[in-house]
Parts: structure tokens; C-alpha cells; sequence
């Protein structure tokens, strides 16, 4: 009737917002932002006072008040952790592990590693990831190989860390445990990320470096003290993250071991690392700048803003019903294929539309929640598929923010192949079944 008519309306208003501000190449807040006050009319059409959506609006972004507070910490981290020394030396140990004949191999395993620490792709790729294209470029690698690599590496830990916000954001949203939802994604993940790693070996080998790799070591001690006593902050994370620490009190922990090794062996003044949180570290050698600058918590205002954007809507859609529509034709696809089968397909429309990993997240949480009313299946099933198939969108800022951090071709993601085994291995291996409604 008209109040679907409505609905459908409003969504549409929505796609074509979010695809002009991609053909204008304009940030996606201005679209998230015509996407709340869309909503809201709508909700307000609906019958609610406009107080009643404005407590809607916030009691979304409460929600994701957990992962908030991550982002200033990880903003944090990832500052200190480059004033101490600690990623310069963890990167100069982990680069004598590169060979030129398997550098696509140890670009995609090395990002992998980092981005499993770090829990974020964009600190892997403003991290790892700009290391490895440096070392690619001066040894004559295609970037889009080395971009294909760095994304795949960085989204697996961006899935699966104890730290990462998307795991993070899945766990709450689910009211599930993100340490039981970590084992499960680890034995989803293995054949894919072997397969992943046989496919960059083999590249590889058909991309053998024609130029000398960077001599690190010797880049960044013109910047830092290198020191193996460095490495601390990762030890303390690592080891909490094992023990099962709440993943903000390791983070919380490993910067507060950053801090003594900041100032007595980088000899930073504590003011200084006051402003290196806020606003980033950034290195008095050019060459070392390249590689180094980055972090601090205005890195993340723009995602801060996104996220939280994003957010707002949940409640609006939940008391609006304005999905019910959507998740009608998810429910009669699931019936005909699986629950896995319309998660992936709903991520991949969400993906298109959303242009960031969050919404897609909460979006396909929410159509799908009743195709797979088991909550430890459904955090799976949105971990295999709209937590990474956000980064294969080229146009989304899952994707375009660690290629452009690294300089890397949008096209970089056709070779992206860990993104793409995961969920075509999930799909041959999903139950054919469909697990019936309440």
C-alpha cells in the first residue's frame, strides 16, 4: 500500500543520494547525513515526535559507544607505537623475512600478521602496507599486484582480530562472544587463506622484483632509536589478547608501555606525546615521513563521524519498519538457497549502497537476523561476507582508503583474491538448508 510505497520511496532517495556524492566525489557523510534526515521525515510520517526520533537517533549511536572509544584508542596506539620506536623495528625485523622471488607472498603474509595486531586494515595498510609498495616500487612490482596483496593481508585481521572494531561491532550487535566468534572465523578462514597463499606464490613467480629492496634499517634509525626492547607494546597486547583481556584494557595497556619507551629511549617530551596522540606522529626526515607519519585520534574523526552515522539509523529502521519490504525478498531467497547464500547476497547490495564497512554491517544484520535466528551463525555469516565484502567494493571507503594510503590502482581489488575465497568457500560449503522462522 502507500505506507510501502513510502518505504521504498525513502530508500531510493537514499541509493541516489550516496550515488551522486560517488559521481561528484564527495565524502559519504554528506550522503549518511541526508540518509538521517530522510529517515527521519519518514519516521516522523510514521507517527513518531520528533523527540522520539532524536532519543532513536542517539540510542543507536550508544550502542556503538564500545567501538568509539576503540577508535580513540586504537588512534592512540598506533601514534605511540610509531614515538616508541615499535612498529619501525617490528617492520625492520618482519621485512628480513622478504625474498624478492616470494615478495607477493610475504607482502600478503606480513600484512596479515600486522593487521591481526593492529585490528584495523587502514592501520595495516598506512603501516605495513605503505612499506611493502615502497619495497615493491623500487623493485619494479606492479602496484596493483602489491595493492591486491596489502588489501587481502589487511582484512584478515581486520575480520578476525581480538582488536578489530568490526569484530568488534559483530560481537555487539549479535550478543555474541568475539573470542568463540574469532575460533569459528579462523576454521572458516584456513582453506581460503591457504589458497590465497598459493595464488600470491604463484604470481610471484611471474613477478620476479627487478630492483634492490629498501634497506629499512637504515631509513628509519636516521629517525628513531631502534631497539629490540621496542617490541614491548606488541608483547603486551598479544599476550593479554591471548589470555582473553578485554580488547580496550590490552590496548589500554599496551599504550601505557609505549609511553616510558617514547620518553627515555625516543627522549620525546611528555607534551609532545600529548599532541603526537592527538593529532599523529610525524617525522622530521622526509624519506622516513613517507613511512612513518600517522596515527593519533584525528585520523579517525572522519570514520567517527561515519560510524556513528550509521548507527543513528538502526533504531529508525527497527521501530519504522521501513525493511520490512527488504527483508521479505531476503527471507524467499534464503528459502531457495541458504541462510549463508542470502547474507552474502544482502552484504553485497548493502556494500553497494552503504560505501563503508559499518553500515553494511548493521544493515545486513538487521535484514537478515531472522534468516539465521542462531546468533553465533549469524556473527559468522556477517563476518564472511559484509565485514569483507565492504573492501571489494572500489568505490567504498573500505576499499579506496588503504589503496590510496598505499597509492595503489582501484583495479588492485580484481586481485584481492582472499576476499574472494572466503566467500566462495562458505558457499560451497553451506548447508543447503533453510532454518525455518519462529
Amino acid at each position: 500500500g502507500e505506507e510501502r510505497y513510502g518505504a521504498w520511496l525513502t530508500l531510493g532517495l537514499f541509493a541516489a543520494g550516496l550515488l551522486l556524492c560517488l559521481f561528484c566525489k564527495l565524502s559519504v557523510l554528506y550522503a549518511l547525513s541526508f540518509g538521517l534526515l530522510l529517515f527521519s521525515v519518514y519516521a516522523r510520517r510514521s507517527g513518531f515526535s520528533w523527540t522520539e526520533i532524536l532519543r532513536m537517533a542517539l540510542r543507536g549511536v550508544w550502542k556503538i559507544r564500545g567501538i568509539l572509544i576503540t577508535f580513540v584508542l586504537i588512534g592512540t596506539m598506533t601514534a605511540l607505537w610509531r614515538a616508541a620506536g615499535t612498529l619501525p623495528v617490528v617492520v625492520c625485523y618482519a621485512a628480513g623475512f622478504i625474498r624478492p622471488s616470494v615478495f607477493l607472498l610475504m607482502t600478503f603474509l606480513l600484512n596479515c600478521a600486522v593487521s591481526v595486531l593492529t585490528g584495523s586494515a587502514f592501520a595495516t595498510s598506512a603501516t605495513m602496507g605503505v612499506i611493502c609498495a615502497a619495497m615493491g616500487r623500487t623493485a619494479g612490482i606492479s602496484m596493483q599486484l602489491t595493492g591486491a596483496a596489502v588489501l587481502s593481508g589487511a582484512y584478515f585481521g581486520d575480520r578476525c582480530s581480538p582488536v578489530a572494531t568490526s569484530a568488534l561491532l559483530v560481537a555487539e550487535l549479535t550478543h555474541t562472544n568475539i573470542f568463540d566468534n574469532i575460533k569459528n572465523m579462523l576454521r572458516t578462514a584456513l582453506v581460503p587463506f591457504l589458497l590465497a597463499c598459493a595464488v600470491y606464490a604463484g604470481l610471484g613467480l611471474h613477478a620476479v622484483p627487478s630492483g634492490e629492496l629498501l634497506n629499512l634499517r637504515a631509513l628509519f634509525a636516521r629517525e628513531l632509536r631502534l631497539h629490540w626492547l621496542a617490541i614491548l607494546p606488541v608483547v603486551v597486547i598479544m599476550l593479554l589478547s591471548l589470555r582473553r583481556v578485554d580488547a580496550k584494557t590490552a590496548m589500554a595497556a599496551s599504550i601505557l608501555t609505549a609511553v616510558p619507551l617514547a620518553v627515555f629511549l625516543q627522549k620525546f617530551a611528555p607534551a609532545d606525546l600529548l599532541r603526537i596522540s592527538l593529532f599523529g606522529y610525524r617525522a622530521l626526515d622526509p624519506e622516513a615521513a613517507a613511512m612513518l607519519n600517522g596515527g593519533g585520534i584525528a585520523a579517525f574523526v572522519k570514520i567517527t563521524g561515519i560510524v556513528s552515522l550509521s548507527a543513528s539509523y538502526a533504531e529508525l529502521f527497527q521501530k519504522t519498519d521501513l525493511l520490512v519490504g527488504v527483508k521479505a525478498l531476503v527471507e524467499r531467497f534464503a528459502r531457495r538457497t541458504s541462510p549463508y547464500a542470502a547474507i552474502l547476497g544482502t552484504s553485497v547490495l548493502s556494500a553497494m549502497l552503504a560505501c563503508n564497512q559499518t553500515l553494511t554491517v548493521m544493515l545486513t544484520k538487521q535484514l537478515c537476523e531472522e534468516v539465521e535466528p542462531d546468533s553465533s551463525r549469524l556473527a559468522l555469516g556477517l563476518e564472511d561476507s559484509a565485514v569483507i565484502i565492504a573492501a571489494l567494493i572500489p568505490w567504498s571507503v573500505a576499499a579506496a582508503g588503504p589503496l590510496a594510503s598505499i597509492g595503489a590502482p582501484g583495479s588492485a581489488v580484481l586481485l584481492a583474491c582472499y576476499l574472494y575465497l572466503l566467500p566462495l568457500w562458505r558457499l560451497m560449503t553451506a548447508k543447503q538448508r533453510f532454518i525455518g522462522f519462529a
